[in-house]
């Protein structure tokens, strides 16, 4: 069988991963530091920092659909970058928290756009083949560890001031990989095409997005309270950056090998493990968390519960979301697993960890995954009476 050739533009591709997910992973973990440095409160940090989340539950659609509708992704893509970069700008200009709110909703509705469009220009180039999927977009793992790495070390020499200018060169390096970009062609489909209202009444799609929803609302379990669960039972703050790093290389490896792992396996059966999988992460995390040996596999399983999950994900959204709907369907993806699932899971969540304690949040987490893996089966099966699945 002769080996696929790698997608057009891998390199731009490479690129605007590790500089886009090189800033989450400098001001996710930073960025309440330097705002508590220029005087916001915990409330007003707390606001601050929900923003990303917030504005993925509609940003996404807007910037997809005018994507979509013009048939101009990587001119959407440059605007966008090139305005998050500098409405970022803002930060050192803001005074007081309502300017700094200002800046933060415009900045972060760019942003929105960053991750669906990206995904999608990749997705039109590889033309349904997903065999270098996985090691493109691993590049976005590399970034995050790397920046989270290096700016804790730059922090601890010059101080949390330089949090906005190390986020700012990023931005500015996803500005320019967006420039390297070139719009694909759309292939020719042979399938009559599908208005994206008349996909979103179908149960298979409907089944699919509510696994997505409650699998990215289990992890925000961890996303929100993992460090301050391992820091409450008496880890060590370098121990709870070694969890976290541990985690983005599990996903690493995962997605080096993805292609193989898929051929072997298959997306339906992978998809299914991610979630019991998940189901299986959360209770050792919430009833084995004072185990080093526990929480060290509890780790490894984020290469399945956010890896093979998303590249799962991904695999199904193409028998629907394509040429045409592309940007939407990834938007869509966004919206309703990142933002909505993600924002009513810390939410939830945060009532669940006052009233009831940390245990009941993962036992509640690992709830969403098992409910989660009933809806994707659901999902598959409706899609074989579809002709979809073999």
């Amino acid at each position: 069988m002769p080996r696929s050739a790698w997608p057009d533009q891998s390199l731009s591709f490479a690129l605007f991963f590790f500089a886009y997910y090189g800033y989450v992973g400098v001001f996710s973990p930073y960025g309440s530091l330097y705002f508590a440095q220029i005087g916001m409160s915990a409330a007003q940090i707390g606001v601050l920092m929900s923003l990303a989340q917030v504005m993925r539950i509609f940003g996404p659609n807007l910037w997809g659909w005018i994507a979509d509708y013009r048939q101009q992704r990587v001119m959407v893509l440059r605007l966008t970058a090139g305005a998050a970069a500098l409405a970022f700008c803002g930060l050192f200009l803001a005074d007081g928290f309502t300017q700094v709110l200002v800046v933060m909703v415009l900045f972060n509705l760019f942003t929105s756009a960053q991750g669906p469009l990206s995904e999608a220009l990749m997705l039109s180039r590889m033309r349904g083949d997903l065999t270098h999927y996985g090691r493109l977009r691993l590049w976005g793992s590399v970034g995050f560890i790397v920046a989270v790495s290096v700016a804790g070390t730059l922090l601890d020499w010059f101080g949390v001031g330089l949090v906005p200018w190390i986020a700012l060169a990023l931005l500015a390096l996803v500005f320019y990989a967006s420039m390297r970009m070139t719009e694909s062609d759309q292939p020719v489909s042979l399938q009559p095409a599908v208005a994206l209202a008349d996909l979103m009444r179908r149960r298979d799609v409907l089944a699919f997005f509510v696994s997505t929803f409650l699998m990215i609302a289990a992890h925000a379990s961890v996303y929100v309270f993992y460090s301050l669960y391992l820091a409450q039972i008496g880890y060590s703050k370098t121990v709870i950056g070694l969890m976290w790093a541990l985690g983005v290389i599990a996903e690493i490896v995962f997605f080096f090998w993805q292609a193989p792992i898929f051929r072997r396996f298959g997306v339906e059966r992978l998809m299914i493990a991610a979630l019991l999988l998940g189901v299986l992460r959360f209770i050792m995390i919430g009833f084995g968390a004072e185990s080093l040996a526990w929480l060290l596999v509890a780790q490894v399983l984020h290469a399945a519960t956010f890896g093979v999950h998303h590249s799962a994900s991904v695999a199904t959204l193409q028998r629907w979301f394509s040429g045409p709907l592309q940007a939407r369907g990834q938007a869509l993806f966004i919206s309703i697993s990142y933002g909505l699932g993600g924002s009513a899971g810390g939410l939830l969540f945060s009532v669940f960890w006052d009233t009831f304690g940390p245990r009941a949040v993962y036992l509640m987490a690992a709830g969403f995954c098992l409910a989660g893996a009933a809806a994707a089966a659901l999902s598959y099966r409706w899609q074989r009476k579809f002709g979809e699945l073999q």
